[in-house]
């Protein structure tokens, strides 16, 4: 096993946790990838992995080692790409992270579109709730939601969302329609732990007025929780795209409007800039153009998004 190959099982591994699963991902027998590993760590003096009857894990050392295999393997395939004709022809493997139910709603359904316009690309996302740092991870874009901090990543703005209560009309017409934070606190809450962890809820233009809710019904799932109050069980505090339908149909009913917090920008982000390869330009492009057209998360037609 050259060293180059031993990088690629060293990653693979680390991403599945599993020296069999690490395996099946190249194709190759566990034995070897086995002994590609005990090799490497050997030759480095370092011990990469800790070992279970279950999983193996990253050490220290290995977490740092990780980023610089990741590294290593992404120069060698951009240079590998440049001469391919990948810098003007979109081929390859497009590695996206993306918050779950963002990815599910808006992210995937355009994604395949993407793919069968051009059948020399594929496709690996990564839908997680988490901001993910894209180098180390080895992602060419990612979508993220939110105020963006100073880094060197190229940004390109495609829409925004709403912090929004909402609740079902057969439940207002039952329990009365919120028309204060004081009304608020009275209601049937359900939250999502991974959205409001601390069970406050703050509304203004500058987050000046806040209310502490107690739900009686927390769920990990933002999903069950939209479920619940479409049912009329209660109300919950979600984003605008996460019921965009919803509240068009007249399923679900947005309240306290002239409360909200102002809206949260949506970027696409990348850190090629400029001169990005044909694959990452080609799906900013097709997929800007979608996001911008999409009237859930560009609600007027008038707004103007700068890059």
């Amino acid at each position: 096993m050259d060293r180059l190959q031993t990088l690629e099982v060293f990653v693979a591994v680390a991403d599945a946790e599993s020296f069999a699963a690490g395996s099946r991902a190249l194709g190759m027998s566990a034995p070897s990838v086995t002994r590609g590993i005990n090799a490497l760590e050997a030759r480095l003096g370092a011990r990469l992995f800790t070992r279970t009857t279950r999983r193996v894990r990253l050490t220290e050392i290995g977490e740092r080692y990780l980023a610089d295999a990741r590294r290593i393997l992404a120069e060698l395939q951009a240079a590998e790409d440049g001469v391919s004709g990948a810098a003007t022809r979109p081929t390859g493997v497009l590695r996206i992270t993306c918050p779950t139910e963002f990815s599910r709603l808006h992210v995937m359904p355009l994604l395949m579109e993407y793919l069968e316009r051009y059948p020399e690309m594929r496709a690996e996302v990564v839908m997680v709730d988490r901001v993910v740092n894209m180098i180390e991870e080895g992602f060419d874009i990612a979508v993220r939601i939110g105020s963006l901090p100073s880094s060197g990543l190229s940004a390109l703005r495609v829409g925004s969302v709403r912090r929004v209560v909402c609740g079902s009309p057969s439940y207002f017409a039952r329990e009365g329609t919120p028309d204060s934070l004081e009304a608020l606190a009275g209601q049937r809450i359900v939250a999502s732990s991974n959205m409001n962890a601390s069970k406050e809820w703050r509304f203004g233009h500058a987050g000046e007025h806040a209310i502490r809710v107690s739900p009686r019904l927390t769920m990990s799932s933002i999903a069950a929780c939209i479920e619940a109050a479409r049912s009329g069980w209660g109300i919950t505090r979600v984003l605008s795209y996460q019921v965009g339908e919803d509240l068009a149909a007249g399923r679900l009913q947005a309240v306290l409007e002239e409360l909200e917090p102002p809206p949260l920008p949506i970027h696409l982000l990348h850190s090629e800039g400029r001169g990005a390869v044909a694959k990452v330009r080609t799906f900013l492009d097709f997929a800007a153009e979608r996001l911008r057209a999409n009237s859930v998360l560009n609600p007027s037609p008038s707004a103007r998004l700068t890059d």
